[in-house]
């Protein structure tokens, strides 16, 4: 049973950072077309009990039409987006959120020793909150910034609850070690993937990447293509699916 269902809307990134999982570029390429994505994820919730999704990219907020496909999933799911929050500095795009609203945006902070990325994301989680939409952060952190990951974790901290924070792992190097991620969070309890401490499919997520391919995990080198953009195609991917390693 797939209850939370992540999309890559594109590859395209304006902010091409070097470690994206996704290798996603200025040059990106996008080959969703928002009502397939409205029709697959529709269909998914509908027929395959899918309860919650989360749109990602690329940058979800430099593709087109992505507030249709919000307005539409909206009133269907629980609906996230993740974002760097960099097109949500424009005036325009800023406006079209506040009419047009998903449940949570998660914003990504890559460089936490960067003292200009931080508070430019922790205004960013303040504005977010104040137009009604749950905000959340994703500290991406690599083994050589733990220690600054610490002191962005306890800023943030005072914002936002443990269940909004998640601390992810930089890969496919400098990965930290789970003690590492435990450490950034004082020794509380955090959030992070499941995959922490042990690789293995997930039971009730799934990944949808940006050339119509899916697989248990969005980091996963294993993705096989959608035969169809529904919860039958979905299924049938996922059948076809041999687990590998990130």
């Amino acid at each position: 049973m797939i209850e939370l269902l992540s999309i890559d809307l594109s590859n395209y990134c304006s902010k091409q950072c070097p470690f994206c999982y996704n290798h996603s570029t200025r040059a990106g390429n996008t080959l969703w077309k928002p009502q397939e994505v409205i029709a697959f994820a529709s269909d998914c919730i509908r027929n395959g009990g899918v309860k919650a999704v989360s749109l990602g990219g690329g940058e979800p907020f430099e593709y087109e039409g992505v507030f249709e496909i919000v307005d539409t999933l909206f009133p269907l799911c629980y609906l996230s987006v993740t974002t760097n929050g960099l097109p949500l500095e424009d005036p325009a795009v800023w406006h079209n959120l506040t009419q047009h609203k998903p449940d949570k945006i998660h914003v990504t902070i890559h460089q936490p020793g960067i003292p200009e990325e931080v508070e430019r994301v922790t205004n960013l989680v303040q504005r977010i909150a104040g137009i009604g939409v749950k905000p959340g952060v994703n500290l991406l952190l690599g083994a050589d910034s733990a220690d600054k990951a610490a002191t962005v974790y306890q800023q943030l901290s005072l914002l936002l609850t443990p269940e909004q924070i998640i601390l992810v792992p930089q890969r496919y190097s400098n990965t930290p070690t789970p003690k590492q991620l435990a450490s950034v969070a004082g020794g509380k309890p955090f959030q992070s993937p499941s995959c922490l401490l042990e690789c293995h499919p997930p039971q009730n997520f799934c990944s949808v990447s940006w050339d119509k391919k899916a697989a248990p995990c969005s980091f996963a080198p294993c993705k096989e293509p959608l035969p169809s953009l529904d919860y039958a195609g979905l299924a049938s991917a996922l059948g076809n699916v041999r687990w590998k390693r990130c």
